[in-house]
C-alpha cells in the first residue's frame, strides 16, 4: 500500500494528499488519456537528490506532444515543482510520480477539448522487484503477450494506455510463478519487460534491443549505456532473437523502479551461473555510487533538494 505524504502538487499549487481527486467521468478514466513519469530521489550525504529530473520531464513533455496534450508548464517550472514537492514533504528518498491527464469535460474518444491536468506526487518506495533482487536476481518468463506494433500505439510515449499491455504481461508472469515477464515485439524479437528495459551480456559484450523493437527510451537504459562505455564494455543496440535469452552469460533489467536488476532464469532455464554476473555487478556498483553520492556526479545527473524549513514550535 502507498504510504501517504502530506502534499501533492496540482496545476501549480500544493494540496493535501487526500484532496487529489478527479471525477469518475474524466476522459482519462474511460480512455486512458494520460502520460506520466517515474523518478527517483536518492538520499545522499549532502541531502536528497533527484536523479535525471530534467531528462524524465523532457520525456513526459515529449509523450504529451505525441498525444496533442498542452501541458501549460515549461520544463523548468515542472522541475521546480518536483524539487519543492520533495522539500515540503520532508523526504530523504522517495519515488516521484508526475501525471498529465485529460480531465472532466466532454465525453467521447476525441478529448482535445477536455482540460489537461497536471499532478506531482511522491512517496517512500523501496526496491520494485524486492530488496534481495539486486544481488539474487529474478526469475522471468517470455510472455505470450506481444509488445505494441509500431503502427498501433507509440511505444516511445510513456502513456497510461500502454500499461494495459504491461499489466497483461505482469499478471501472466506472476500467475505462473515468475517475478516478471519479457515481451517480444510484433516481429518476434525481444522487446522489454512489463516496465523495464532489457540487456543481454554475451562474450563480454552487452546487447540491447533498439527503439524500433517497441521499447521505451529508458532513462536508466541510457545511463547504463553511458556507464558501460566508461567501463570499456561494448554496447550494441540490435535485434535480439528469443533464444539469445537462454544462451546469455548475464541478463539484467533496467528502469527507474527496477534500477539494475539481474535475471537469474528465463522460462526455468538458468542464465549463466544463476546469479548476478560480474558485468551486472560492475554497472550496479558504478550506478549506485553516483546516485548515492559516494562518487562525483560527473554527468550532472543529480538535482539537489534544499533542506525544508524548520518546524516552528507552537
Amino acid at each position: 500500500m502507498l504510504k501517504p505524504t502530506e502534499k501533492i502538487w496540482h496545476n501549480g499549487r500544493f494540496i493535501p494528499w487526500q484532496e487529489a481527486r478527479i471525477h469518475v467521468l474524466s476522459h482519462v478514466v474511460s480512455y486512458g488519456s494520460s502520460v506520466f513519469e517515474g523518478i527517483r530521489c536518492y538520499a545522499t550525504a549532502r541531502g536528497p537528490a533527484i536523479f535525471r529530473l530534467r531528462d524524465h520531464l523532457r520525456r513526459m513533455l515529449d509523450s504529451a506532444k505525441v498525444y496533442r496534450m498542452e501541458v501549460g508548464y515549461s520544463l523548468e517550472q515542472l522541475a521546480e515543482a518536483a524539487v519543492e514537492l520533495v522539500r515540503v514533504n520532508r523526504l530523504e528518498s522517495c519515488y516521484i510520480r508526475p501525471i498529465v491527464l485529460r480531465g472532466y469535460g466532454e465525453m467521447g474518444i476525441y478529448g482535445c477539448r477536455n482540460p489537461v491536468e497536471v499532478f506531482f506526487a511522491c512517496w517512500e518506495w523501496g526496491r520494485y522487484l524486492g530488496e534481495e533482487a539486486l544481488a539474487r536476481g529474478v526469475d522471468v518468463c517470455v510472455s505470450s503477450w506481444r509488445r505494441l506494433a509500431p503502427d498501433t500505439l507509440p511505444a516511445m510515449a510513456k502513456a497510461g494506455a500502454n500499461y494495459m499491455n504491461s499489466q497483461l504481461i505482469k499478471m501472466e508472469a506472476v500467475t505462473n510463478g515468475y517475478d516478471e515477464g519479457i515481451a517480444l515485439d510484433a516481429a518476434g524479437y525481444v522487446s522489454e519487460g512489463s516496465g523495464e528495459n532489457l540487456f543481454v551480456v554475451r562474450d563480454g559484450r552487452i546487447l540491447t534491443p533498439p527503439l524500433g523493437a517497441s521499447v521505451l527510451p529508458g532513462i536508466t537504459r541510457d545511463t547504463v549505456i553511458r556507464l558501460a562505455g566508461e567501463l570499456g564494455i561494448p554496447v550494441v543496440e540490435t535485434l535480439i532473437p528469443r533464444e539469445m535469452l537462454y544462451l546469455a552469460d548475464e541478463l539484467f533489467f533496467t528502469g527507474t523502479a527496477a534500477e539494475i536488476t539481474p535475471i537469474r532464469s528465463v522460462d526455468r532455464i538458468v542464465v549463466g551461473a544463476g546469479r548476478r554476473g560480474p558485468i551486472t555487478e560492475a554497472l550496479q556498483r558504478e550506478f549506485f555510487a553516483i546516485v548515492e553520492g559516494s562518487k562525483p556526479d560527473r554527468y550532472g545527473w543529480l538535482t539537489p533538494v534544499p533542506a525544508p524549513e524548520p518546524v516552528q514550535d507552537r
